[in-house]
């Protein structure tokens, strides 16, 4: 499936701003079933710099600097990409054990930013939890599939937490969106991550989108119109990396477009940054996905 993707970000500030910068994560990183064919950014006012980097995690990243006094920023990103079924079916009773995945993760010696070892530990944004470690636990048996421990802590977490956008903010702890039981895919992606690594499981924070309008038939996907987070865990050597989306409990398809991944939703935030000035600020994010084919 091909997409056209337009993520439009506009800030209002109160008053007039200096020496603002900012970090865009906004273009698509490479992933092995995602083809970039084309991307665009617009900044407005035009920035003083922009500096280009990737890293240290599957992350590409803009930096900006805007120099002259603003009191408004508005900040275009738009793509087309190619999405490819997963290479494999994805058999829930196939594969490696957990206990098999928790050796071989803790086996390679590869710190690139795919590699497992480097989203097995707590992280800024989702640090140890025992509350949710022991409630996580009867999910991840030694001798269980590994893919059907991920699918049931997903279905766990859909089932038994209601999406609620008004619940939660950006940096709200994943322990208070699960005693709340209430959230949206980030609080629930933190969750599952949690979880995961409580039991030295692998598992990396997902920023991307959803398409728009399903296929006929089908439900449309809850986070739609908006950037989206899901999980990856590592399901060793030959599955490697597979997508879990507790929000709408379903293994990742052709329908969610990959942007970034890291440890949580700090590494991969769309937009950041800072500013010089006393103003208050108000942001507005719209996102559109279109298939084209």
């Amino acid at each position: 499936m091909i997409y056209d993707v337009r993520h439009l970000t506009t800030v209002q500030y109160a008053g007039l701003v200096r020496l603002a910068r900012f970090n865009l994560r906004l273009k698509p990183a490479p992933w092995p079933s995602q083809t970039l064919q084309t991307y665009s950014l617009t900044v407005d006012p035009l920035p003083w710099t922009v500096q280009e980097d990737s890293g240290p995690y599957l992350v590409n990243r803009s930096r900006l600097t805007l120099r002259d006094p603003i009191s408004r920023l508005s900040i275009e990103s738009r793509f087309r990409v190619e999405v490819l079924p997963p290479a494999l079916m994805i058999e829930p009773d196939v594969g490696p054990s957990v206990e098999d995945v928790r050796v071989k993760a803790l086996e390679r010696r590869d710190l690139s930013p795919a590699c497992p070892a480097s989203y097995l530990y707590a992280s800024p944004l989702a640090d140890s939890e025992p509350e949710i470690a022991q409630w996580s636990r009867g999910f991840f048996e030694s001798g269980r599939p590994v893919v059907a421990a991920g699918q049931a802590l997903m279905s766990a977490i859909h089932s038994e937490f209601s999406y609620d956008s008004k619940a939660t903010a950006t940096h709200t702890p994943p322990v208070e969106a699960f005693r709340k039981r209430r959230g949206v895919c980030q609080d629930f992606a933190h969750i599952m991550i949690v979880a995961a690594r409580a039991h030295a499981m692998p598992a990396a924070y997902v920023s991307g989108y959803l398409r728009t309008m399903p296929p006929p038939g089908k439900p449309r996907l809850v986070g739609a119109d908006a950037t989206h987070a899901w999980v990856n865990l590592w399901c060793g050597e030959e599955l490697g990396w597979i997508g879990f989306d507790p929000t709408n409990n379903l293994i990742v398809g052709s329908d969610h477009i990959f942007t970034a991944m890291g440890r949580d939703y700090g590494d991969v935030a769309p937009v950041d940054g800072v500013f010089h000035g006393g103003a208050g600020q108000t942001m507005k994010v719209s996102v559109d996905v279109a298939p084209v084919g």
